[in-house]
């Protein structure tokens, strides 16, 4: 059982397509992998009935027909994970099955129909063994605001058994059940880092693609201009075939780019000689913690060691990029939430008037942190504030977006560290959002210009931590992210894992 929850998913549906193992076998391993790991808290809603019912339909498919068949949305690749068990955050609308978004507000909903996303996986033949834990709305750096609890990173600091350590946020259910062997991979949204500081904190592989690979439509909004779907894996190789089966265009969804699909898998060549690496000197920031610079210098050092050119470039605006971020996101947060008022679906609670209802269901139904965020959003998009803040914000954004479209006439990708720290404690940040939202720094940027970023887990803490590095690419040039950090992956040979503590320790 152990074994095949260790598996990756290339190395699964190597066996599958082989027929060395069945669906139904690795499936069920991965329940009982889940229920064991409750102490976790990475799931919200277990889905094992519907996981196995789909397991056996695949196993029962005629001999080879299944894997021959062509999914459009894949650009010909195939039914890519077929049999494959996943975690699905709670972010995604799934049909007949509880969407909470971690709100108490929509606590019970259960969507009639399927984000884009998930059909597409499920087209391709993946296998949902339920809806992982994150931030109430996709709001957070650590999952401490999901109204169901915190969620608990698989990791302990050397030597510290009683700390919880935090999964980072917003997807931390999602990089919780990955690190942990729950699932073999798992999908989260990526607003200003809450794949890939996650992905850094737990020590996987997260990967945010270009806004507009992957379709919105079906996903609980946080901020519409910046959310975007993407795979948290083990390995880059697997980060590449799960993006496969989600990406495509989508009508349904306008902010969906009608772009030609690669073979994401097909980038991973191992060879990146000639390339040039663009080293950002606005992301050496006063405070970094010497680990979190020297593990970034063996980086260069690893990607020129392959081939590379080191080049130092200049990105003038990333001072900038947090503070704007934390205008537009809770600008458009206040606007996208605006639509839960006890009225249509979710919390109701009454009052006396039709505004008393309205102060009632929201006072109950959103917690603290994204009550601050609307009142943010709020205000600044109140008559008087709006050109002071948010259109200076979204002119800032700008200048972002143009500081990495000179940087790639120069170079090809970019290289940074995910996080400006290895993960924390839980409740060590809780009374400064401050200090939390800082954990975004080198994660914002990239999302205010809408461009792919993976974290490569890349060595660990002198707690024991992991700690991750980020490659950058240019618009729709996953394959070259890829290719990268395939590379990265590769010289970095990141083998640690956490020790088990939680449920049955045999």
């Amino acid at each position: 059982m152990a074994a095949l929850t260790d598996l990756t998913l290339a190395e699964a549906r190597d066996k599958l397509t082989s027929r060395e193992i069945s669906s139904r076998e690795l499936t069920e391993a991965h329940i009982v992998a889940m229920e064991d790991a409750r102490d976790l808290n990475a799931f919200i809603t277990e889905t094992p009935e519907r996981a196995l019912e789909v397991a056996d339909a695949i196993d029962g498919s005629e001999k080879g027909g299944h894997l021959a068949d062509i999914s459009s949305h894949s650009g010909g690749i195939g039914r890519t994970i077929e049999g494959i068990p996943l975690a699905i955050k709670d972010l995604y609308c799934t049909n007949g099955v509880q969407t909470t978004a971690a709100s108490h507000i929509l606590e019970g909903f259960k969507p009639q129909y399927e984000s884009t996303v998930t059909a597409n996986m499920w087209a391709a033949g993946g296998v949902m063994l339920g809806k992982t834990n994150l931030d109430e709305f996709a709001m957070g750096s650590s999952n401490e605001t999901s109204y169901f609890g915190n969620v608990l990173s698989p990791w302990k600091r050397t030597g510290d058994d009683a700390a919880q350590i935090v999964p980072g946020g917003s997807s931390g259910g999602s990089a919780s059940a990955v690190a942990a062997r729950i699932a073999t991979a798992a999908i989260g949204t990526d607003t200003g880092g809450s794949i890939r500081q996650p992905a850094s904190f737990v020590g996987i592989v997260g990967m945010k693609p270009t806004y507009g690979r992957c379709s919105r439509w079906g996903i609980v909004a946080f901020a519409s201009s910046l959310d975007q779907p993407g795979p948290m894996t083990r390995t880059v190789r697997d980060s590449a075939i799960l993006l496969q089966a989600m990406a495509g265009h989508d009508p349904k969804d306008s902010t969906s780019v009608n772009q030609p699909l690669p073979n994401f898998e097909a980038a991973l060549t191992n060879d990146i000689k000639g390339l040039k690496i663009g080293i950002p000197k606005e992301y050496r920031m006063d405070g970094m913690p010497s680990e979190i610079d020297d593990l970034w210098k063996q980086g260069v050092k690893w990607l020129e060691d392959a081939g590379a050119e080191a080049v130092e470039i200049s990105l003038p605006h990333t001072k900038y990029a947090l503070p704007a971020y934390y205008i537009v996101a809770p600008a458009e947060a206040s606007s996208n939430l605006a639509r839960y008022d006890g009225v249509r679906y979710g919390l109701r609670v009454d009052g006396d008037s039709l505004e008393e209802m309205y102060e009632a269901t929201r006072g109950a139904g959103f917690g603290e942190e994204v009550q601050r965020r609307v009142l943010i959003g709020t205000y600044v998009l109140s008559a008087g504030y709006y050109d002071a803040y948010y259109l200076k914000a979204q002119k800032v954004r700008t200048r972002i977006a143009e500081d990495f479209r000179n940087a790639f006439q120069q170079v090809d990708a970019i290289l940074t560290p995910t996080a400006p720290s290895a993960a924390f404690a839980a409740g060590e940040k809780g009374d400064d959002p401050i200090a939390m939202y800082l954990n975004d720094v080198f994660t914002v940027p990239a999302s205010m210009a809408g461009l792919p970023g993976i974290s490569v887990p890349a060595g660990l803490s002198s707690d024991g931590l992991p700690l991750g590095l980020q490659v950058l690419g240019n618009a729709f040039d996953e394959e070259t992210v890829f290719r990268v950090g395939g590379v990265l992956e590769e010289a970095a040979a990141f083998t640690a894992r956490p020790q088990k503590w939680w449920g049955d320790k045999s």
